[in-house]
């Protein structure tokens, strides 16, 4: 190649770039109306026969925590007040790396109605829920949340 050779751009077919697709959602909680218990709120997608937290991918430029509180608010009727910012989760969803940033956040009014994307949702002890998560890395989010209760050493 001539030195003037490495002045030109470059033509051709450029490297695919694969973009991590960013989602959000939270831990939801609450205490429960009869006994007073920490209860924390599964969604069931039918699409993929799951439980999981409520969460969805960010719409373009929108602010994670409100993508997050936006999605919990379509997936359970809930609107919620963050309290603390919980571990992300990685993984591959179709062949693409995801990234989901999750909150812990109190339930604060609502009413769930089941919809196209989830049908069911379900308060449970944290252990249960620990148990009834589809995917094992959701489970970790369960002591996240419970550290968040108790007072720093």
């Amino acid at each position: 190649m001539s030195p003037s050779d490495s002045s030109r751009p470059r033509t051709g077919p450029r490297p695919a770039v694969t973009l991590t697709v960013q989602a959000a959602g939270c831990v939801l909680w609450r205490r429960s109306p009869v006994r007073g218990t920490l209860e924390l709120c599964l969604v069931h997608r039918p699409k993929y026969d799951d439980w999981s937290w409520p969460k969805g991918k960010l719409k373009r430029g929108e602010d994670p925590l409100a993508g997050a509180l936006r999605e919990v608010a379509e997936e359970t009727g809930h609107s919620a007040v963050p309290v603390a910012e919980l571990p992300s989760a990685r993984y591959l969803a179709n062949g693409r790396p995801k990234r989901v940033r999750y909150w812990a956040a109190e339930a604060v009014s609502g009413t769930f109605t089941p919809n196209d994307e989830v049908d069911r949702v379900l308060w449970l002890p944290p252990r249960m829920a620990r148990h009834r998560l589809t995917e094992p890395r959701d489970a970790d989010l369960v002591d996240a949340l419970l550290a968040t209760f108790r007072p720093a050493p």
